[in-house]
């Protein structure tokens, strides 16, 4: 039976380019599984948006002494050439900038205050008595009193992935003047978080199936135990508070981003003249809802987003945040944004096919620890795994099968038992790699796909059609007919991966409709089938990069 399933993606900030980091750790894992999802046949929506209100883009406007408007303005059409480019496949990708966005997070804000889960109370805060202002997280820098980095910033460190309070700052400095802050107090409202300890606690210790960092660092929030969190700030640019008395100061951009998920969902509804259609996502039981992330977003999305939701009422909690590790460059360092260290994922577009960058990311994806990315490594990973275990194999069978039999698919006869035991390999590998792509283990669906092609070229190699066909040409059409079944059927295996190359081959095999109206299924390409002639999947890298054609 098919499932509807909710893909939930991190917001990017819309104030400078995506590096790899944020492709592998959460945009292309969400791509990969909701790209597997739609072809098994399930109902499958995808939803996120650049996120406006951060302070990371007050604080480059103010730094180039601009509006936050202009910032958005400038890199939110930079994201969105990213997905188009690399192929990350949403049915809707919008901004915390629309009127239904600031709609329904103005409304869960209300629903929380009449539900008891929201109160007004006073909370120290840093300010910059130089600026005379409060300043908000990203507005402060110190050192970090959990892992001793001097970099750290007021809303998280990002060394040791700890979430932080400015005030706990070890020698903080306003990045407005550079003057040490003061503490003061200023009134805020309060999401009641000590209040949903226990219904938080006994949900999270149900979820046997979340990945191990995530189960642990959810757990160790609550043994810790819940603060009540603020989620306004005393700031202009945001979502307004709704209510009288709080004119100066905005909803916290944590608190309105993770509502984004639920208004970008009604957004993608009303698009398609359902207004209604969002509901079966939030309120259907049996919908279930993924949160692609990095690491440093668990605590957001398996402790106070949850909390938000439960105090809301009758929405689905999250099933699974497959939430990724960190993605590291020279020596270690990680790619970050905020610091402009990283490699930027338009350049690499630039120079590389966007095949090619997905499956080395997916190579080196972080499920479980960080990786590292090397562009040495990525063109090694282009020349020798991707084309010459899988590219050569499509290209070669399908040039013999012009050179030989005139570009029509041979019938193979009955088949020799090593031929049968091929088929049989492929035909296998759709349980075993589908349910990695299900599990969220993009790595090993890969390694798996790449372990079926390396069997055909096995077969292939073994059999020689290049030097049957002149003796025994049954045999030569035998092996070239169930060599093109393999790859058929691999093409279809790879294809959340793969898209832009695996579509070509489907034109080239000649095959009816599109790839995802074929479905997660092996099909044979039928005996008499003309196919195009054979064009490369891929591009040989020279050492010394060259534009990819």
């Amino acid at each position: 039976m098919s499932e509807r399933i909710l893909v939930c993606v991190a917001w990017p900030y819309a104030n400078y380019l995506l590096h790899v980091g944020q492709i592998a750790g959460a945009y292309l894992p969400s791509d990969i599984f909701a790209r597997y999802e739609r072809m098994a046949g399930n109902d499958v929506v995808m939803v996120s948006g650049s996120d406006c209100h951060g302070t990371p883009i007050t604080v480059s406007a103010e730094r180039e002494g601009v509006q936050p408007r202009d910032i958005v303005d400038r890199y939110h059409p930079k994201i969105l050439e990213t997905w188009e480019r690399l192929g990350i496949s949403f049915d809707t990708f919008t901004t915390t900038l629309t009127e239904n966005h600031y709609a329904t997070t103005q409304e869960v804000f209300l629903r929380l205050l009449e539900h008891g889960y929201l109160e007004r109370g006073t909370q120290d805060q840093l300010y910059d008595p130089q600026a005379d202002r409060f300043l908000p997280d990203r507005y402060v820098e110190g050192t970090c009193p959990k892992c001793g980095y001097k970099e750290a910033r007021g809303d998280q460190c990002d060394n040791c992935g700890s979430t932080l309070d400015a005030t706990e700052l070890i020698e903080p400095r306003s990045r407005m003047s550079g003057a040490t802050p003061v503490v003061r107090q200023s009134e805020h409202f309060l999401l009641k978080l000590s209040t949903l300890q226990g219904a938080l606690a006994e949900w999270a210790g149900k979820q046997a199936h979340w990945r191990r960092n995530v189960l642990n660092t959810t757990l160790g929030w609550l043994n810790e135990g819940l603060k009540d969190r603020a989620i306004t700030r005393d700031i202009s640019w945001g979502v307004p508070v709704p209510v009288e008395g709080y004119d100066s100061k905005r909803i916290y951009v944590w608190f309105d981003a993770v509502i984004g998920y639920l208004s970008a969902t009604r957004e993608w509804a009303q698009t398609r003249g359902e207004p209604d259609g969002w509901r079966r996502y939030w309120e259907d039981p049996s919908t279930k809802s993924y949160y692609f992330i990095g690491k440093d977003n668990i605590p957001f999305h398996t402790i106070i987003w949850p909390g938000m939701l439960i105090g809301y009422g009758g929405l689905n909690l999250p099933y699974n945040v497959p939430a990724n590790q960190y993605v590291n460059f020279s020596a270690g360092q990680k790619q970050s944004k905020s610091k402009g260290t990283g490699t930027w994922v338009l350049d690499l577009l630039d120079t590389y096919a966007p095949d090619t960058i997905r499956f080395y990311l997916t190579q080196i994806m972080p499920e479980t620890s960080d990786s590292e990315f090397r562009e040495d490594e990525l063109i090694r990973a282009n020349n020798d795994v991707l084309i010459a275990t899988w590219g050569n194999l499509a290209n070669r069978v399908i040039s013999m099968i012009h050179r030989n039999f005139e570009g029509v698919v041979p019938d193979p006869g009955t088949l020799a038992p090593e031929s049968s035991e091929l088929i049989a390999a492929v035909q296998a590998a759709f349980d075993v790699v589908g349910r990695e792509y299900h599990t969220c283990n993009f790595r090993n669906a890969l390694q798996e796909g790449l372990r079926v092609a390396q069997a055909a070229n096995k077969y292939l190699d073994e059999r020689a059609p290049w030097k049957a066909v002149k003796t025994d040409r049954e045999h030569a059409g035998e092996t070239l007919a169930v060599a093109l079944d393999a790859i058929n059927g691999i093409k279809t295996l790879l294809h959340p991966i793969l898209p832009f190359s695996t579509a070509q081959l489907h034109e080239d095999l000649a095959q009816p409709g599109t790839l995802l109206a074929q479905g997660w299924q092996y099909v044979r390409v039928a005996p008499g089938t003309q196919l195009a002639p054979a064009r490369p999947l891929y591009t040989k890298i020279d050492t010394a990069p060259q534009a990819a054609s």
